[in-house]
């Protein structure tokens, strides 16, 4: 029998949250503690030939900046405490919330094809789909 656990958001922590710029890097981090990423990671963003530019850790990395799809908005959640077994109820809160968000490709420059971009249009797509079928 599996053992499912429940994800809670505190409600207290939607209201009015901070209003945070989000990047999403061609990276992984081997860590899941905190970070100083304001004092480490203030990029200095060119912008040349419709694109962003910008440099981390020495690979250049060009980007592009793309809204959420009107009335979505994007959340920051933390988790207060981390359980200790799977099966354990979480809390999560709002740290801050997003519009839109600027993402970035290691050396190739950022098109519709991404899947970032592509991930966009999955609303609209889930709009028509779940939308009544009227008789002919």
């Amino acid at each position: 029998m599996a053992v499912s656990s429940v994800i809670t958001v505190d409600l207290n922590s939607l209201k009015d949250p901070a209003r945070d710029r989000v990047h999403l890097l061609p990276a992984r981090v081997e860590s899941d503690g905190s970070a100083s990423v304001g004092q480490y990671f203030s990029p200095a963003i060119r912008h040349r030939d419709g694109a962003l530019q910008v440099s981390f850790r020495g690979r250049p990395l060009l980007g592009r900046d793309l809204p959420l799809p009107p009335g979505y908005v994007g959340l920051v959640l933390k988790e207060d405490h981390r359980p200790c077994l799977e099966e354990e109820d979480r809390t999560v809160s709002v740290t801050s919330a997003f519009c839109s968000l600027t993402y970035w490709n290691l050396e190739s420059r950022p098109t519709e094809d991404d899947s970032v971009a592509m991930a966009m249009g999955w609303t609209q797509i889930a709009k028509a789909l779940h939308a009544p079928v009227e008789d002919q």
